[in-house]
């Protein structure tokens, strides 16, 4: 978790002053010089001939590597070459005037929540990111461009008309969403672009967005570098993506690559501090988003084990686990207690293969030409609810068990994007959920700077059962009533009256429903509050007043009192 923690502090999504830098708003680099695709061409060694004909993709521009034997310069028919450039180059353009008709700009406007005053939201601001239309009349853009939003618009590439558009449906780990816009003339000329498959290494792909550095529509040219699971700067999921040398600038985000005249990919993401390296959303993340919502109506997100994994590189290790020297797996650490997993799994027990393909020692698998990926990725694929088959050693002894495999929620949220936050005050203490977006409110090197205590929770524990949270005492909110206690803010609540705490809503019943005379709040750390319940109910509403806080709690609890109420009404008829 920490490893992939340093490596997000490197990605940026293109949109905000992060590190993992998403492609909406502006700060970055320059765009790069048109990248350049070598291809080479098998030569025998002792003879000028080649053995066959030059190997040749749709790029647009080619450089021909020249072997031989030694002293030998080899010769290559020009004008062939010549004439596949020309026509792969018609092919690029005409894929290129299909997306004009295709890619549409996404102005948004938003406003987040501010987590240290969770009953007010941040100032409003405007951003900007591109999105391309699909069929069945939707727009796919990135989650991050919509993010927080309050009022979201589109435009079409030559018109000087913003249609409004509406959010469909958001997945936040895959950094997606699906817009639609009502109006019929908006839809009148445009093209509905078809999905493609994921592009092999050294490919030519072409980004289509609006980026930063004036309004119309730009087109940058770059190769595939790299296939592999990559951390998502936007939602911090470890998911697939597409690493490229094209110039992905802020604005860029949401916009299609085009490999041909099919979408190969969204654009989402840079690497932070390196020269031209961004990154595209493959098909089959999108692919996987789009049935998800088709099929159950909303986003539905990846499945996971809830394994943690460690590698199996050390014979001395592989011998202690009684592993043959022709098998290879990766072996538990650690299984989230939620997970179906946890039913029929062990700590120790070696993992061999998922689904009959057999997991290296590194813990990846097979992946087209003599690419590898990790396991991770087969079963982020599955839908939820799917039983998947491992073939795990435990004991010496050989095991083949079915698992359900669905997405998992952590502890600590790790965003919370398009909900008010939750919060409840008494006597001027504010408590609150502990969620990541929290201790991003201490700015962007929160990791260091946020309290060293709640930032190890956050990444390391694990829920034992649905629902729980680990609440704290955000601040306190000075008056007669609390005074001495002005010092115990940022530490967990375990108990009040004795009584562990398991959510907000949890801690919100408790203190509403008491009855002795004293109100006690066991914190971390071995803290202790002690409060006049009267006293302390009374002090309440000027403390709210003086604030001018509209109210002691989020509109989550007071819908959950309101149900309450209803319930026990029902009981008393």
């Amino acid at each position: 978790m920490l490893a992939s923690l340093r490596r997000l502090h490197r990605l940026r999504p293109i949109a905000a002053a992060a590190t993992l830098r998403r492609a909406a708003a502006p700060s970055l680099s320059p765009p790069p010089p048109p990248p350049k695709l070598l291809h080479f061409i098998p030569f025998s060694s002792s003879s000028t001939t080649p053995l066959s004909k030059p190997i040749l993709s749709k790029s647009s521009e080619y450089e021909v590597e020249k072997r031989g034997g030694e002293g030998i310069e080899e010769e290559i028919d020009e004008g062939i070459v010549e004439h596949v450039r020309q026509g792969s180059e018609t092919d690029a353009y005409a894929a290129i005037e299909l997306a004009l008709d295709s890619v549409v700009k996404v102005f948004t406007v938003s406003s987040s929540p501010n987590y240290f005053l969770p009953w007010q939201n941040k100032a409003q601001r405007e951003s900007m990111g591109s999105g391309f239309v699909i069929p069945g009349r939707r727009i796919v853009t990135n989650a991050h461009v919509v993010a927080d939003h309050t009022f979201v618009l589109v435009r079409k590439h030559g018109s000087p008309t913003k249609y409004k558009a509406e959010v469909q449906a958001v997945g936040h780990e895959c950094d997606l969403a699906l817009l639609s816009v009502e109006n019929k003339e908006f839809w009148e000329g445009m093209h509905f672009l078809e999905l493609g498959d994921i592009p092999f290494l050294q490919e030519a792909v072409a980004v289509v967005g609006y980026p930063q550095g004036g309004d119309n529509i730009s087109v940058t040219k770059g190769v595939v570098s790299r296939v592999e699971p990559t951390q998502y700067a936007h939602g911090a999921a470890q998911l697939m993506a597409i690493q490229i040398d094209a110039a992905i600038n802020p604005g860029n985000s949401g916009g299609p690559a085009m490999m041909g005249d099919k979408v190969a990919g969204v654009a989402f993401q840079n690497l932070s501090g390196a020269e031209n390296i961004g990154y595209i959303i493959p098909v089959p993340i999108i692919k996987h988003f789009i049935a998800g919502i088709e099929e159950k109506g909303k986003y539905v997100g990846f499945c996971s084990l809830g394994l943690a994994c460690q590698p199996t590189e050390n014979s001395q290790l592989r011998e202690h686990f009684r592993m043959r020297p022709d098998t290879t797996g990766v072996i538990i650490n650690k299984i989230n207690p939620l997970s179906d997993a946890a039913k029929v799994l062990k700590k120790d027990d070696v993992v061999l293969s998922f689904d009959g393909v057999p997991i290296a020692n590194d813990g990846t698998v097979p992946f087209r030409n003599r690419e590898r990926i990790t396991f991770d990725h087969l079963v982020s694929m599955k839908k939820p609810g799917e039983k998947a088959i491992l073939k795990v050693l435990r004991d010496g002894i050989e095991h083949e068990l079915s698992i359900s495999v669905r997405p998992l929620q952590p502890l600590v949220p790790v965003h919370q994007f398009d909900k008010l936050p939750s919060y409840y005050i008494f006597a001027g203490f504010i408590f609150v959920p502990l969620t990541q977006p929290y201790l991003h409110e201490y700015g962007e090197d929160w990791y260091n700077t946020s309290p060293r205590k709640l930032c190890e929770k956050a990444l390391r524990e694990l829920p034992n059962k649905p629902g729980e949270q680990l609440v704290i005492l955000s601040q306190v909110l000075m008056d007669d009533i609390n005074t001495g206690y002005e010092r115990l803010s940022e530490l967990q609540v375990k108990k009040v009256n004795g009584v562990e705490v398991e959510n907000l809503k949890h801690l919100c019943r408790l203190v509403e429903g008491c009855q002795d005379e004293s109100l006690k709040f066991d914190l971390d750390e071995g803290r202790v509050i002690v409060l006049n319940y009267k006293n302390a109910k009374l002090a309440t509403s000027r403390i709210l007043k003086r604030h001018r806080i509209p109210t002691a709690m989020s509109s989550d609890l007071i819908d959950e009192q309101a149900a309450d109420l209803e319930i026990k009404s029902a009981c008393v008829r």
